[in-house]
């Protein structure tokens, strides 16, 4: 599920976003080559954007929008706490943070967990737009506001997108 990018994308061009005294993660972050190795090599995705707070964020922003969306908000359960817990680990664990959701959880197994829910394009779409505007919402958690890296919002972007049209069960729906 995870995309591999050309091998003539771009290494990042922005100083320290990894907020390390003197240390610039232009010099540790190379996108070429498997997504998966970049996302594992130092510094990580999950160190770059700030650690687990920057994941919990996202999810937060995402979660708040499908509170109020009537599509997507019936497939949820009342509490969204450990749904959004769940998510947060997924994610910060994907992009290079600790391992805790597959201690706690195991395996993803992102189709079978979904399985239960009637997914389509629509119920794509949507899950998309929120999560895209919570992206373009999201910036280094580091208390700075800088904007996240093009690169990571990118591959970030490509991931979700990924995943959720992997996930469509209902493709007629």
């Amino acid at each position: 599920m995870t995309a591999e990018p050309d091998a003539d994308t771009p290494t990042t061009g922005h100083d320290d976003a990894a907020g390390r005294e003197g240390e610039s993660w232009q010099a540790g972050l190379n996108l070429t080559g498997s997504l998966r190795e970049a996302m594992q090599a130092p510094p990580t995705v999950y160190e770059i954007v700030g650690g687990q707070r920057f994941f919990d964020e996202l999810v937060d922003r995402f979660y708040d929008a499908v509170e109020d969306d009537p599509l997507l908000r019936p497939m949820y359960p009342r509490d969204m706490g450990p749904s959004r817990r769940r998510l947060a680990g997924f994610l910060a664990q994907y992009w290079g943070g600790p391992p805790h959701y597959s201690e706690e959880r195991g395996h993803p197994r992102l189709r079978m967990r979904h399985f239960p829910f009637a997914i389509g394009h629509a119920e794509r779409d949507a899950w998309m737009q929120h999560m895209t505007a919570s992206l373009d919402a999201a910036s280094i958690a580091d208390g700075t506001g800088r904007p996240l890296p093009n690169e990571i919002r990118a591959a970030m972007f490509d991931h979700f997108d990924n995943a959720a049209t992997h996930l469509i069960n209902h493709p007629a729906g």
